[in-house]
């Protein structure tokens, strides 16, 4: 459904409950934006092929040949993507031949923390994207020994967090900061590649939000930004990509078009369900932000109002609701392994 022309529109209503602009220009023109745990972990996985290199590293593949393999992938860009995960210190090069010198890809620490992510978006894909169809992966979790899905929950009472049920406010890295020169926003040209040697939930739900643009705007909304005009302003996106994003996202049913104005038409960009359960990835993504990137100074303080504590988001076990880590998860696949062929 296209955005109506008059939607480009100047609108005079600001949202309510409104942040601090997302992107300011300072006095000699240098583009700067809000710190933000959420940006600068898209902009270390936001492009969906880094991510799906790092699934098949927790499904145990180290090797060059084998993600050309698994992935499918043109040389060049397996290349590009390693070289990048390698160099942020997600992934390390590990020699396992002397003659000729040849490497593998091993997570280290950082690239290990990112599994919760992961998950998130795989709960995610789960509950929204698979159809009728089985869930490609059963989660088994070792520690309590259940299958199990993985929710986000407040670390305090344990309790799944809600969208309406946060509300923030400016921690210790609160600011803004220059604009990263190597950001990258564009769409996958053929975003169903992300699944061409395995079904999966996680690129189920990347091929829906998989670019910088869409994850910021979503970011937006649960800040309550809700208006074209806002947007653009507060984002600092061009025209023509809000828009065509917006379109995408409404055709995916994560947002609902409401009409706030007749004369001319105007609307506002409104969370269906299915939207609104994107909170809970983004949550793990701030955390994962919070812990590696925000130099031990998070620029969000966030408040559970149901039990009234400021927590740290946290990916468990629906079973148990103990922490979920790479080393403490099995699977059943509902699906041929690639890999063993």
């Amino acid at each position: 459904m296209a955005i109506p022309t008059a939607q480009i529109a100047h609108s005079k209503a600001a949202p309510k409950h409104s942040s601090p602009p997302a992107r300011t220009v300072t006095a000699n023109g240098a583009p700067r934006e809000r710190n933000c745990s959420v940006g600068r972990t898209i902009d270390v996985i936001g492009d969906g092929w880094s991510f799906m290199i790092l699934r098949e590293c927790y499904f145990g593949v180290r090797r060059f040949e084998r993600f050309k393999d698994m992935l499918g992938l043109p040389r060049t860009t397996l290349t590009d993507r390693l070289r990048k995960l390698t160099t942020l210190g997600l992934l390390r090069q590990v020699a396992y031949s002397e003659r000729p010198v040849r490497y593998e890809y091993q997570l280290t620490r950082m690239g290990l923390d990112l599994y919760p992510v992961m998950l998130a978006l795989m709960t995610f894909g789960d509950r929204w994207l698979a159809g009728r169809k089985v869930k490609p992966l059963q989660l088994i979790h070792e520690g309590c020994g259940q299958p199990c899905t993985a929710v986000v929950v407040c670390s305090a009472c344990k309790e799944e967090i809600l969208a309406r049920e946060v509300t923030y406010r400016d921690g210790p890295g609160a600011g803004s900061g220059p604009v990263p020169d190597t950001r990258t926003s564009r769409r996958s040209t053929d975003p169903t590649a992300l699944e061409r040697r395995r079904p999966s939930s996680v690129a189920r739900a990347l091929q829906v939000i998989g670019d910088r643009w869409s994850f910021m705007i979503i970011r937006e909304a649960f800040f309550r930004v809700r208006r074209f005009d806002d947007l653009q302003t507060r984002l600092g996106i061009a025209p023509n990509i809000l828009t065509d994003r917006l379109n995408r996202l409404v055709a995916e049913g994560v947002f609902r078009r409401v009409k706030y104005q007749d004369g001319p038409e105007r609307f506002e960009y409104r969370f269906t369900d299915k939207g609104r359960d994107l909170f809970g990835p983004m949550l793990a993504m701030l955390r994962w932000g919070d812990t590696w990137l925000a130099g031990g100074e998070p620029p969000l303080i966030l408040t559970h109002t149901t039990c009234g504590n400021d927590f740290v988001p946290t990916v468990a076990c629906d079973q148990c609701l103990k922490a979920l880590s790479a080393v403490d998860m099995r699977y059943r696949m509902n699906y041929r392994d690639p890999a063993a062929a």
